[in-house]
């Protein structure tokens, strides 16, 4: 690895210790409104166990995503975020 590069990596990592630390601010910061994830199961007129094997998760997780007690990633963020542009795509989920 170059000299340089490696300073700028090294540079980096001290910007994100100094941010974590709350020394500094970050330059932007990219931020992304969560689905209702209880207002796109009950529009689609779903129980939780239904909209879980729809979505390809647990009931549990469901129930936790619906309290807040856990926030949606990965592949069920898209799915959800999909889902809450065009709800009727869980027609298509549960044929599957």
């Amino acid at each position: 690895m170059d000299k340089e590069l490696f300073n700028e990596l090294v540079q980096s990592m001290e910007e994100m210790v100094a941010i974590e630390k709350g020394e500094m601010q970050p330059a932007r910061v990219h931020r992304y409104a969560l689905p209702s994830v209880k207002e796109i199961r009950e529009a689609a007129g779903l129980k939780q166990e239904e909209f879980a094997q729809a979505v390809g998760v647990s009931p549990s997780l469901v129930q936790s995503w619906e309290q807040k007690r856990r926030i949606p990633s990965g592949s069920s963020l898209k799915i959800l975020l999909m889902l809450e542009h065009n709800p009727a795509l869980i027609n298509v989920l549960l044929a599957l």
